[in-house]
C-alpha cells in the first residue's frame, strides 16, 4: 500500500487543530464547524478505505495462507540509542489497528456532525472544533503506532487533548476541578506505564511490536532469572504497563476521574468516554497480548481487577440520577467486560476466544455507547438538566430519541438481535471456559446492566410528565441524524463474522453460538429489565420503599462507595497535611533559615567592615603598621 492515504489520515485532523487553533476565531461559528466536519469526513473516508482494503484486497502484504499479517506501511528513524534500540513513528496495520480505523473516525464524525447543532451559539465554538480535531489525531496516532513508545507519544497526547475537552467550560469550577482530576490520575497511571516501557525495552533492547510480538520466547529469553520482589522483571513490566491502562480505561483503583469527565459537553462525552479513548487501555493489553500471554499471572492481573471493576460499576448505576454519570459507570462496567474477556483468554480455551470477544464487544460498544451518550445529549438539550428528575413522559415529545435510545438500551443490555448480545456472549463464554465462578460473576454483572438501563430509560421516557417550561423537542437534523445513524448500527453490526477479521493470531475462527451461555444470559437480562419496568414504568413509591430497606448499601453506592473520599482523606490528610506539611516546615524553617542565617551573619559582618574601606590612604598605612606590629609580636612570641 502506498504511504500517501495512511499519511493523510493523520495530517488532516493535526492541519485542521492548527487551522482552527491558529485562525479559527477569524472564522464565523458555522465556517469553522463545518470545516471541522468535512475535514473528519475526509479522514472517515481514507480510514475506511485503508481499513476495507486491509481487509478485502488479499494483497499478500495483508495476508498470506490465510493468516492476516502486520504490515509497516512506513517506519521512520527518530531517536536512536543503540543498534537495536531505535523509536520510530510509522504507521502499522494489522486486524485490530484496522479495526479501530473505523470505529475511530466514525465516531468522531459523528460527534463532529452533531456537534454541529448541539454546541450552536456556545462561546469557543471554533476551539471546541480545534481541540476535537487534536483528539482525534492523538487517537489514530495511538492504534496505528509501529512501536511501544510512539504509542506512550500519543497516549499522552489523548490525555492532553481530553483535559482541554473536559475543561472546554473553563468558566465552571466543576469543569475546571474535573479536567485537572483526569489529568492528575491519568498522569500517575501513565507513569506506570512510563516505567514499564522502560524496563521491558532494557531487557529486550527493542521497542517495535512486530519484534516483541513475533516470537515473545525468544525475545524475551534475555530476561530469564531476573527478578524483582520476588517476581520476574518481566512480570513487573507487564503489569506496570498495565497500571497505565487501568488508567487510560477507568480501571478500580484508577477510576474517580471518569464519572466527573461528564461536566464537559456532552458530545465530548460520547468521543471520549464511550469509544475512543477509555479503550485506550483495552487496546493496549491486545496490542501486547502475546506478550501478557508469556506472561500468565499479568493476565489473571487482568481479569481480576476487570471483574471487580465491572461488579462495582454496575452496582453504582443503579443509584445514580444524572443520567450522563449512569452512562460513566457504564462505561467503566463495559470496559471492564472487555479486560476481563482478555484476561480469560488462553490458546487452550477456544483458540483465544476472549481475545476476539473483546476486540468485537469494543466495536459494538463504541457504536452504542455512542448512541446512547448522543441520546442522552438531546435530552439534556431539550429539557436543560442532566437528572432525570426533571425528566419524565419523554416518548410523547421526542420520538426519535425515544426509539434509539430503545435500541441503544436493548443493545447494551444483550438483546437478541440487536448488537450487544453476540458480543457479550462471545464474552461470557470465554469466560465460562476458563472459570465457571467467573462466568457467573460476569453473567451476574449482565443482569445490573439491564436493569439500570432500563431503570433510567422508564425514568426518562413513561416515569410521569411534569410540567415542562417549554415543549420539549427532538434536535435538529445535525443532532438527529448521527442518532439513526448509530442506531441501526447498533441493529446489525452484531452479525458481522468478527471471527473472520480479529484474531489473536490472524487465523480465522468460526463463531459457533453456545446456546446454553446465550439463553441464560438473555433471561437474566430480560429479568434485569421486567424488574426495572415493575420499579420504573409508572410513578409510585417502591423505589424509595427497596431504598429504605437497605439504606446503607443504597447510601454507599450512591456515593460511590466513597472513593473519593478516600482519596481526599490520602491526599490532604495524610500526604499533604501528614507528609507534604512537615517537609514545607522543614524546608522553609531548616534549610531556608540556615541560608538565610548566613546571609544575615555576612550582610552584618560587611557593614561592621565597611569602614576599612574608606579610601583614605593614611587610614591604610596605619592599617598596615598595625598588622605588621602584630605579625611581629606573634613570630616574637612563637621564637621564645
Amino acid at each position: 500500500m502506498d504511504f500517501i492515504i495512511p499519511l493523510l489520515i493523520l495530517a488532516i485532523p493535526l492541519g485542521m487543530f492548527l487551522l482552527l487553533g491558529l485562525t479559527g476565531m477569524k472564522m464565523s461559528h458555522k465556517l469553522a464547524g463545518v470545516l471541522g466536519t468535512l475535514g473528519m469526513g475526509t479522514v472517515l473516508v481514507l480510514s475506511y478505505y485503508t481499513a476495507f482494503t486491509y481487509y478485502f484486497s488479499g494483497n499478500p502484504e495483508f495476508i498470506a495462507e490465510g493468516v492476516r499479517q502486520q504490515a509497516v506501511i512506513f517506519n521512520v528513524d527518530w531517536l536512536a540509542f543503540t543498534q537495536n534500540l531505535i523509536i520510530r513513528l510509522g504507521f502499522l496495520l494489522d486486524p485490530i489497528s484496522a479495526m479501530m480505523l473505523i470505529v475511530i473516525p466514525t465516531i468522531s464524525f459523528c460527534v463532529h456532525l452533531y456537534s454541529l447543532g448541539y454546541m450552536k451559539g456556545e462561546k469557543g465554538f471554533q476551539r471546541y472544533y480545534a481541540f476535537l480535531s487534536l483528539f482525534s489525531f492523538s487517537m489514530l496516532g495511538l492504534v496505528v503506532a509501529t512501536n511501544i513508545f510512539q504509542m506512550y507519544i500519543f497516549w499522552e497526547l489523548v490525555g492532553a487533548s481530553s483535559y482541554l475537552l473536559i475543561g472546554f467550560f473553563y468558566t465552571l469550577p466543576s469543569a475546571v476541578s474535573a479536567s485537572k482530576k483526569a489529568f492528575i490520575v491519568t498522569r500517575f497511571a501513565d507513569l506506570g506505564f512510563l516505567i514499564g516501557i522502560l524496563v521491558l525495552s532494557f531487557y529486550t533492547q527493542t521497542f517495535d511490536f512486530q519484534t516483541l510480538t513475533s516470537n515473545p520466547g525468544a525475545v524475551f529469553a534475555s530476561t530469564a532469572g531476573a527478578t524483582f520482589m520476588g517476581g520476574s522483571v518481566l512480570t513487573w513490566a507487564m503489569v506496570l504497563i498495565f497500571v497505565g491502562g487501568m488508567g487510560k480505561s477507568a480501571m478500580m483503583p484508577l477510576h474517580i476521574w471518569l464519572p466527573d469527565a461528564m461536566e464537559g459537553p456532552t458530545p465530548v462525552s460520547a468521543l471520549i468516554h464511550a469509544a475512543t479513548m477509555v479503550v485506550a487501555g483495552v487496546y493496549l493489553v491486545a496490542r501486547m497480548f502475546p506478550v501478557y500471554l508469556a506472561v500468565p499471572f499479568s493476565l489473571d492481573f487482568v481479569l481480576v481487577v476487570g471483574a471487580i471493576t465491572a461488579l462495582y460499576a454496575a452496582i453504582v448505576a443503579c443509584t445514580q440520577i444524572d443520567i450522563k454519570r449512569v452512562l460513566a459507570f457504564s462505561t467503566i462496567s463495559q470496559i471492564a467486560f472487555m479486560m476481563v474477556s482478555l484476561g480469560a483468554a488462553r490458546p487452550e480455551y477456544h483458540e483465544c476466544l476472549g481475545y476476539m470477544a473483546s476486540m468485537f464487544h469494543l466495536f459494538t460498544h463504541a457504536m452504542f455507547k455512542a448512541l446512547l451518550f448522543l441520546g442522552a445529549g438531546a435530552l439534556i438539550h431539550a429539557v436543560h438538566s442532566n437528572n432525570y428528575t426533571a425528566m419524565g413522559g419523554l416518548r410523547k415529545y421526542m420520538p426519535i430519541t425515544h426509539w434509539t435510545f430503545l435500541i441503544g438500551c436493548l443493545a447494551i443490555a444483550g438483546i437478541p438481535p440487536f448488537a450487544g448480545f453476540w458480543s457479550k456472549d462471545e464474552i461470557l463464554v470465554a469466560v465460562y471456559s476458563y472459570s465457571p465462578f467467573w462466568g457467573v460473576w460476569m453473567t451476574a454483572v449482565a443482569g445490573l446492566t439491564a436493569f439500570y438501563m432500563f431503570r433510567i430509560y422508564f425514568l426518562i421516557f413513561w416515569w410521569n410528565n411534569p410540567d415542562y417550561h417549554h415543549r420539549p423537542h427532538d434536535g435538529e437534523p445535525a443532532m438527529s441524524i448521527p442518532l439513526v445513524f448509530l442506531a441501526a448500527v447498533s441493529v446489525v453490526a452484531g452479525l458481522i463474522p468478527f471471527g473472520k477479521f480479529v484474531t489473536w493470531q490472524g487465523h480465522e475462527y468460526i463463531i459457533h453460538m453456545d446456546w446454553v451461555v446465550a439463553s441464560v444470559s438473555v433471561v437474566v437480562a430480560v429479568i434485569g429489565i421486567l424488574v426495572a419496568r415493575k420499579l420504573y414504568l409508572k410513578e409510585n413509591d417502591a423505589p424509595r420503599c427497596m431504598a429504605d430497606s437497605c439504606r446503607w448499601l443504597w447510601t454507599a453506592a450512591h456515593h460511590r462507595f466513597y472513593w473519593d473520599e478516600i482519596y481526599l482523606f490520602i491526599t490532604h490528610k495524610i500526604i499533604f497535611n501528614g507528609i507534604c506539611r512537615p517537609i514545607a516546615w522543614f524546608d522553609r524553617h531548616i534549610i531556608d533559615g540556615t541560608m538565610d542565617g548566613f546571609a544575615t551573619v555576612t550582610n552584618k559582618a560587611s557593614y561592621a567592615i565597611r569602614g576599612l574601606q574608606s579610601g583614605r590612604v593614611q587610614n591604610y598605612v596605619l592599617v598596615y603598621l598595625i598588622g605588621a606590629l602584630l605579625l611581629a609580636v606573634i613570630t616574637a612570641w612563637c621564637l621564645a
